[in-house]
């Protein structure tokens, strides 16, 4: 028997209404509160390098839903995962490097964090730490571990993220890197830089956010001079990353966020 059209437009509509309630109810579970094994990626997948993105427990009052990646999360998942596997493609495609094709997500809660020698935060300004978490990552980052930290800006953001930094780093200086720095050379040479904006770049115009006017490239190094946290703070990396196929964003600011990525993991993954 043959299904009129206009029965055929209400039976697909209805069904489409069914999935977007699904999605709605199930969306933070799937996307933003879901258990490790969604963020696992394909565990059976071997590779030598894994990208790790670092899930923290967020300050009272900071840390509400920002994942633009997919659509859900809060603060740590800010563009997750679109941002981490869009990277990955550049990862694949413009190096030798054997790396996984999806992201994994780590918590400090557990010994997991050392089975991964590289892993990136985001909105950092808004971490908090327990004594235990506070620990473990100290203990990840001079074992040979390597943090990146990017998006946070301003003054204040500063701040926040210096109270969880000093919890877990708290007699290392700060430094700011200089162009001659060999983290900018290792693949490609970045000696001059600037400032990478978010997606509110395309509607303002503006590379800034709240008073972070200019770019801030440092790190924290370890006894023998090693980077171990590179901060890229008044930036936003991430967000060029997941916006590097949308016509509107420049190229110019996608390129750089991507080359700094990228030589941040060949000199994690060699010193």
């Amino acid at each position: 028997m043959r299904i009129p059209p206009r029965v055929s437009v209400v039976f697909f509509l209805v069904c489409l209404t069914s999935v977007l309630i699904v999605l709605r109810v199930n969306g933070a579970q799937w996307f933003g509160g879901g258990g490790p094994e969604y963020y696992s990626g394909n565990n059976s997948e071997k590779a030598e390098f894994y990208w790790s993105r670092l899930r923290y427990t967020p300050r009272v009052g900071q840390g509400g839903g920002y994942g633009y990646g997919y659509g859900y999360g809060a603060s740590w998942s800010r563009d997750y995962p679109k941002a981490d596997r869009q990277f990955l493609m550049a990862l694949r495609r413009l190096t030798r490097i054997q790396a996984r094709s999806t992201e994994q997500v780590v918590d400090l809660d557990s010994d997991e964090i050392y089975d991964y020698p590289w892993v990136y935060a985001v909105q950092v300004e808004s971490w908090s730490f327990t004594d235990a978490e506070a620990k473990r990552l100290r203990d990840y980052l001079l074992k040979g571990g390597f943090l990146m930290v990017d998006d946070f800006h301003g003054t204040a953001d500063w701040q926040n993220f210096m109270e969880g930094m000093r919890m877990v780093l708290p007699n290392r200086p700060i430094e700011d890197l200089n162009d001659n720095d060999e983290i900018f050379h290792v693949l490609y040479d970045l000696g001059e830089r600037f400032q990478v904006p978010g997606e509110q770049y395309v509607a303002t115009g503006r590379t800034y956010e709240k008073d972070g006017y200019v770019p801030k490239w440092r790190a924290i190094r370890d006894d023998k001079g090693r980077v171990m946290v590179a901060i890229c703070h008044n930036m936003h990396l991430g967000d060029a990353w997941e916006w590097a196929d949308t016509a509107e964003y420049p190229e110019k600011f996608a390129s750089l966020a991507f080359r700094v990525g990228l030589n941040y993991i060949m000199y994690g993954m060699t010193h």
